[in-house]
């Protein structure tokens, strides 16, 4: 291709079918080049404009002269394109089965260091739930700091999720939703527990660990202050990833666009809010129970992502209860749009018309769509409070061990 490119001097023409291409001038190069259908026949090399461009662009010409002079070069960075083009939907290279995996670790591949010291135990674990609840952090700033690390997990090409603590690092950082100014007090207070723990015990306990711990507390905690008491899994095991370990340009594109999980919708979305959710479910391969079950229960525990009270259908924020699905479904409400393009909503008392709540697209999708209000109506039940619950732990931790690949 290069031969040929940097070979020959090029003049416009039309191809048999009469769109523009490329040939050499003077006749050049006929019968050099195979027919596509008849073996019997050779004809002249045709190029079109963006195989031009790798030519006669001034960035791109560079690039491939270097190539055309220098052949083992092109062959060593195409055989790793390709490598990168066939694999990177595959995961961690922890994933890759078989004698021929390459003993090199590429960075986009998101790379994780090998773990230091020793994992901690039940006892710490329990030392540490304590030392997280007692921090000053509230239920909603370890929840949402624990669902913004791990949501960002792909099912599509696995990347993302909570092992590697990357929520610290460029870009996740300084994501809009995440709430960034919040998220740094978080990481504040959850490094200087980390500090003093490692410094007084050989058994060692990553960042990402205890970001995931954290939520995992605050669930039991609110939990309980609903009278259910229950132990959220939690296996330790997960690492922090590094800025040398970080392709941030590539990190960018795991931005969420929306996450109907927190009530946020990105700027310019033209899609409605609850399609979005669907689709950010459907890349955490949540089913719509697990779905349903988190947004009720992220609703309740106030995990907003800017804070606001949207959607938060419930007179004790920070206590695990059905009560989205109670409020949501309560008959004597009305709900009506209170914005032209029908993104917002509020509901109002039948009986008074007093304003008792106020939600968007992805929280009264709940009510609107057949299937959806069938699994809501079940966690609205008297006695669903318990299935609630146990129903929302279990899909808690189906997302944050989404990328513990180690487990399986």
């Amino acid at each position: 291709f290069f031969e040929n490119l940097f070979g020959y001097e090029w003049e416009l023409t039309e191809s048999p079918a009469g769109a523009k291409q490329w040939k050499p001038k003077d006749g050049a190069g006929e019968g050099t080049i195979p027919h596509a259908h008849d073996p019997n026949k050779k004809i002249a090399p045709a190029m079109l404009t963006a195989d031009l461009a790798l030519r006669f662009d001034p960035v791109y010409e560079q690039i491939s002269r270097r190539y055309w002079e220098n052949p083992e070069e092109f062959a060593d960075a195409f055989a790793k394109a390709w490598y990168k083009l066939t694999h990177r939907d595959m995961g961690p290279k922890s994933l890759y089965l078989g004698p021929e995996v390459p003993e090199e670790t590429l960075l986009w591949q998101d790379p994780l260091p090998e773990r230091e010291g020793e994992l901690i135990d039940e006892t710490d674990i329990a030392a540490l739930k304590a030392k997280l609840l007692d921090s000053g952090l509230t239920v909603s700033q370890l929840v949402s700091t624990a669902w913004a690390s791990a949501s960002t997990f792909r099912g599509s090409d696995k990347r993302g999720g909570a092992n590697g603590a990357r929520i610290r690092l460029e870009p996740q950082k300084n994501w809009e939703v995440n709430n960034p100014d919040q998220l740094a007090l978080v990481l504040r207070t959850l490094e200087s527990i980390q500090r003093d723990f490692n410094a007084g015990s050989e058994r060692k306990v990553s960042l990402a660990d205890l970001i995931v711990l954290g939520g995992c507390a605050a669930i039991e905690k609110a939990a309980k202050d609903a009278g259910q008491d229950i132990e959220v899994p939690f296996t330790p095991g997960r690492v922090d990833a590094t800025d040398e370990h970080t392709d941030a340009e590539s990190f960018a594109a795991l931005e969420p666009a929306s996450d109907g999980f927190r009530n946020y919708v990105g700027k310019g979305q033209r899609l409605p809010a609850e399609y979005l959710l669907v689709d950010r479910a459907n890349l955490l391969t949540l089913s719509a129970p697990e779905m349903t079950v988190l947004v009720g229960g992220l609703r309740v525990l106030d995990t907003n992502y800017d804070g606001s009270k949207t959607g938060v259908l419930t007179e004790t924020p920070g206590v695990l209860t059905n009560d989205f699905f109670v409020n949501l479904l309560d008959m004597g409400t009305a709900w009506s749009s209170t914005a032209a393009d029908q993104s917002a909503f509020e509901g109002r008392d039948r009986a008074t018309g007093e304003v008792k709540w106020t939600g968007t697209r992805a929280d009264l999708v709940f009510g609107s769509n057949s299937e959806l209000r069938a699994v809501a109506e079940v966690y609205a039940c008297d006695d669903a409070k318990e299935k609630f619950v146990t129903d929302f732990v279990a899909a808690w931790s189906k997302v944050m061990d989404l990328d513990r690949f180690d487990l399986s």
